[in-house]
């Protein structure tokens, strides 16, 4: 099964946090993220669904 990849500002709208509160999660380990790089070398992290359902 494929999870979908959600970003930054969906999560936190989902589990109705901040957009910090995500990140903090992010660097406890609590969430998994997913880093896509663009072309200039700037990232975009993602968060796969399954990690929001588990939380």
């Amino acid at each position: 099964m494929c999870d979908s990849l959600l970003s930054v500002p969906r999560v936190a709208e989902m589990l109705d946090i901040s957009r910090r509160s995500v990140y903090r999660y992010i660097e406890l380990g609590e969430l998994s993220v997913v880093d896509l790089r663009t072309g200039n070398g700037r990232s975009r992290v993602r968060i796969p669904s399954r990690d929001v359902r588990d939380s």
